[in-house]
Parts: structure tokens; C-alpha cells; sequence
């Protein structure tokens, strides 16, 4: 029999969201509407789990659809801000979307925009207009959307958004130009290493060969290295290139993608640092989606599509079954042991006080402070510490060529 995921709005006028199972949507409605619920939406799923992970086909249409059709990240900042604006004014959303479409100067948006204004003359919902272009509007953007347009605040709602949109900006500016030096660094010594390897070894190899002298242990093995390399260079390049595939499609899978988060996290310094960055967004995401009204279980579903690690999104999902069994949701943060103590702390406190949003904002600059002193240490210490690694690897190989004309000198020194 199949799942039906549905939004309803019950009796009371509360906002609930959960699973049905029913022979057909039609009888499923039926269900719904004989408890005296407002249907807001039902879809089909496969199960409650299901519904909340993608295939790996899925997930990579997916990837691409997002890298085709995603916008900046300040462009969807501005909109938002400037929608807000319009729409407090008293324009209506349609009016509101249509000015701002004519003003847009990137192409991509702009026909997104037009598409966005289409339907809303059409009568449909500015959020599931929106829900319909993943690659721009992400799911944690349309939930907050719908929760303003059901607590009838939304031009709050996008204004907090928008504020929402440029912390996350920064903080992923931070945490980006912490890891880029290093990476580009050790790409810049790959690509040394490889011209080393194909061009300059197979020089003093020749030389070498011409000599007919045993060479020593580190040049053979160098040369060794530089024959395999350059003798067989493309089918080097397929296979490095095949491995990198091999290993994205294997970190898409729910073991797999535990497994590469888990060594993320626990990577030093770089560790912390994703850790910190991935607290401050679920700190931040959910004290937004808790005070524009959405509840607890909906609030945890959006934020686990929108934290990018797997062990932190398994953690939600345990919290989220603790929290449906009756746990705080303190508690059910502290027995998924993925959340850190100072975070667990501050929830607790917000629970006892009612102000639990208030409390996960304050989490979330705690958080981004975090971020800002291991992006500071980082960048004093990690330039030297490139520059000698990059320096030794250049020494070992320079060192391993020129050892036999060592030898050489020595044994013509002797001979004379």
C-alpha cells in the first residue's frame, strides 16, 4: 500500500505535516478530511524515510540541474531583500516579482523570475511557484516562504531570510578562504611534481644511462616512478579521474556518506572548522524556522537537506524520531551525540524559558565566532607550514636526481 505525505491544517488551525498510507490520494483525503483537517498538500512517496533521501541517479541529476541552473548567492540575497521591501510597501507579490524581474540583469534569474510571475498570475502560491526551481529557491528557502505565507507575515519572514542568507554567505566566505590557499597550494605541487616527473626525470635519466653506473635506491626509485607516469600518462589521468568519480557517486550513499563526512569532522583543524560552520547554519536554520511558526518536526526536516554532512543529517533524523516519541527536543539533541554540549545547553535553556529561537540564534553567532578565531589561526600558520612542505617534496626530488653525480664526484675524487 502506498505513503502519502501530506500538510494539513488541523482543527485548531495548527500546521502539521506527517504520513499516510492508503490505497489511493483519493482515499487518503477522504482520511484526512473525515478527522476535519485542511488539506494543504498530499503527495505520493515511498516511505516516511524514502521521502527524505534521493536516489544516487537522483541525487545526480540533481547536482547538475543546481550547477545548470544555480544564481549567486548575493543575487538571491538582494531579491529577497528588495521583495521584502516592495511587498511591506503594499505591492502585491505579482507586481512585486514582475518590477523586480525587469530590473534583473542576470539572464538565468531573470527568466526564473518570469517563470515565478507566470504562475503567481496563475494563481498559485509564492512558495510552491518558487518549490519549482530547486536550483535557485533551495528547500529550506520555499519552507520558509510557506511558513510566512501561513502565519500572514511574510514580509518578515523574507526580510529575516534575506539576513539569514547573507550570515550563511559569509560564513561559507570564511570557512572557503581558509581551505583555498591549502588546496591550491597542494594543487600547485601536484602539477610540479608532474612536470617534474615527466619532463625533467626522463633528462637526467638519459644522462645517467649513458654512464652504465648502479644508481642509487631513491634515484632508481624516482626514475621508476617517472617512467610509470610518463609512459603511460593518460591511461594515469583516466584512472585518477575515475577514482574521483568512483568516490563521489560512493559518498552519495548513506554508509558511504557517513563514512567520508565522519573523516571530515574529525580531520584536525579543518575538522573543527566544518564542525563549527555546520552548527552555526543548524543553529541559525532553526531558530529562523522556529520563529516564523514552522514546528519542530517540520523545522528539522528542512534543516536536514540543507546542512550538507551526513552524520549530522543522520543525528537530526534520530532527533527527529526522540522528539515524535515525546523527548525534549534538548534531549533528543544530546542522546543523537552528534550535537555539541554548549548547543545541547542553550536548547535546554530555551525550552525552560519559551524563548528557544532567541536562544539557537545566540547558539549560531557563538558558532560563527567559532569560525572566525579557527580562520584567523589558520591563516598565520598554514602558509609556512605550505612552503616547507612544498619545499621538502621539491628538496627529496632534487636531492634523489643529483645523488649519482654526488657519487660520481666522490669516486672520480678518490681516483685521483
Amino acid at each position: 500500500m502506498p505513503n502519502f505525505a501530506y500538510v494539513i491544517k488541523d482543527e485548531a488551525g495548527n500546521r502539521l505535516e506527517d504520513y499516510i498510507r492508503s490505497a489511493t490520494v483519493e482515499s487518503a483525503m477522504e482520511s484526512l478530511r473525515k478527522k476535519g483537517a485542511d488539506i494543504i498538500s498530499i503527495r505520493e512517496v515511498k516511505s516516511q524515510f524514502q521521502a527524505e533521501r534521493l536516489t544516487i541517479p537522483e541525487q545526480v541529476n540533481l547536482f547538475f540541474f543546481k550547477l545548470r541552473t544555480r544564481v549567486p548567492l548575493n543575487i538571491l540575497v538582494f531579491f529577497t531583500r528588495q521583495l521584502a521591501t516592495m511587498f511591506s510597501a503594499g505591492l502585491t507579490l505579482e507586481k512585486s516579482v514582475a518590477n523586480l524581474m525587469i530590473e534583473e540583469k542576470n539572464k538565468k534569474f531573470r527568466k526564473v523570475l518570469a517563470q515565478v510571475s507566470n504562475d503567481l498570475k496563475k494563481g498559485m502560491a509564492l512558495s510552491d511557484a518558487m518549490a519549482n526551481h530547486p536550483g535557485v529557491f533551495s528547500n529550506l528557502y520555499v519552507a520558509l516562504v510557506r511558513a510566512g505565507e501561513i502565519s500572514g507575515s511574510l514580509h518578515v519572514t523574507l526580510e529575516q531570510l534575506s539576513n539569514y542568507l547573507e550570515t550563511i554567505a559569509e560564513t561559507r566566505r570564511k570557512v572557503v578562504s581558509a581551505m583555498a590557499y591549502p588546496v591550491f597550494s597542494i594543487c600547485f605541487l601536484a602539477l610540479i611534481l608532474t612536470v617534474l616527473l615527466v619532463f625533467i626525470v626522463p633528462l637526467f635519466q638519459d644522462v645517467y644511462a649513458k654512464f652504465g653506473a648502479k644508481l642509487p635506491i631513491a634515484t632508481r626509485t624516482l626514475i621508476a616512478v617517472s617512467q610509470l607516469i610518463s609512459e603511460n600518462f593518460l591511461l594515469s589521468a583516466a584512472i585518477i579521474f575515475g577514482i574521483v568519480v568512483l568516490l563521489w557517486i560512493i559518498s552519495m550513499t548513506e554508509k558511504g556518506g557517513l563514512a567520508f563526512d565522519s573523516i571530515k569532522l574529525k580531520f584536525p583543524v579543518f575538522g573543527t572548522l566544518l564542525s563549527n560552520s555546520i552548527m552555526n547554519k543548524f543553529s541559525k536554520t532553526f531558530g529562523i524556522l522556529l520563529g516564523a511558526g514552522v514546528p519542530v518536526l517540520d523545522s528539522l526536516t528542512q534543516i536536514q537537506k540543507v546542512v550538507g554532512n551526513k552524520v549530522v543529517e543522520k543525528g537530526i533524523r534520530e532527533s527527529k524520531v526522540l522528539i515524535k516519541d515525546g523527548f525534549a527536543i534538548s534531549v533528543a539533541m544530546k542522546k543523537s551525540q552528534v550535537f555539541p554540549p554548549t548547543l545541547v545547553q542553550l536548547a535546554a535553556t530555551g525550552e525552560e524559558t519559551g524563548e528557544i529561537d532567541a536562544l539557537l540564534m545566540k547558539a549560531g553567532d557563538f558558532y560563527e565566532k567559532q569560525v572566525d578565531a579557527i580562520v584567523e589561526r589558520l591563516t598565520s600558520l598554514i602558509e609556512p607550514l605550505l612552503i616547507v612542505l612544498i619545499g621538502s617534496v621539491v628538496l627529496v626530488v632534487i636531492i634523489s636526481l643529483y645523488l649519482p653525480i654526488f657519487y660520481l664526484g666522490m669516486a672520480v675524487q678518490h681516483g685521483l
